[in-house]
Formats: C-alpha cells, structure tokens, sequence
C-alpha cells in the first residue's frame, strides 16, 4: 500500500467518537485496505470492484459524536462481509466509496446479476391457480 496514492484513511473510533484503537481503514482508487492489531498486525484487502453493496448505520451515540459505520458485502474470499467501524463523516465516506466502486466496476467491466422478486407483480395467482 503506497500511502501516496491513499484517497482516505481513518481509525476505527472507540469511546466518545475518539480515535483510541489499532484499527485503521484506507482506500485509493482500486482497493479498500483494513489494518488491525498492536503486537500481532493483520492486514486484508479488497478490489473495489468486488465490493456489491454498501449500508450506513448510526447509533444514536454515534450520531452524537459525529460517526458511523459502513457495511460492505463483498465477493471477496477472505473479507467477504465487513464493517468499516465508527468513522468521521461515514456518509460522506460511504458516498466516496460508492462511486469509486462503480468506477472500478465500469472499467473492470464487471456486471452483477441482481435476481429481484416482486409479489406484487407476479404472474401467478396463488388464489385460484390462474396464470
């Protein structure tokens, strides 16, 4: 990881939104980067273009002290599901990320199928057997 190249990076924030923890998170504009651990480090990476959705989620005191965190699903073997954990500005974060990952998607050429089910538009009426 060249920190050069880094368009973000933060600490997972503990107690009163204060960046107390060996928990650090970074992207540039091909791969998210999460590093954890004082004695013992591990570090994981992920292409963007792997990344299939994003989620905010803000406790009422993570609102109070301006942080939040970010649930990313992922195709990747290793990180798969993960939570980039109370940051500052976690929209504006995740809005920076969202965009970035379609980016890398569009010129990867990557599509997902998203198979979506309505009930409400069904064919099929499961009350009288009629199409």
């Amino acid at each position: 990881m060249d920190n050069s190249k880094l368009l973000w990076k933060d600490k997972k924030r503990t107690l009163f939104g204060l960046p107390l923890s060996f928990t650090t998170y970074s992207f540039d504009s091909e791969r998210f980067y999460l590093n954890k651990g004082f004695f013992t480090q591990t570090s994981d990476e992920v292409r963007l273009y792997r990344i299939m959705d994003l989620s905010l989620r803000q406790t009422f005191g993570q609102r109070i002290f301006g942080v939040g965190t970010i649930h990313c699903d992922s195709g990747d073997k290793t990180l798969g599901h993960f939570e980039i954990k109370s940051i500052k500005k976690p929209r504006e974060v995740m809005e920076q990320l969202s965009s970035l990952v379609e980016t890398e998607r569009e010129r990867k050429r990557v599509t997902s199928r998203e198979y979506l089910h309505d009930d409400a538009s069904d064919d099929y009426d499961d009350f009288h057997g009629n199409f």
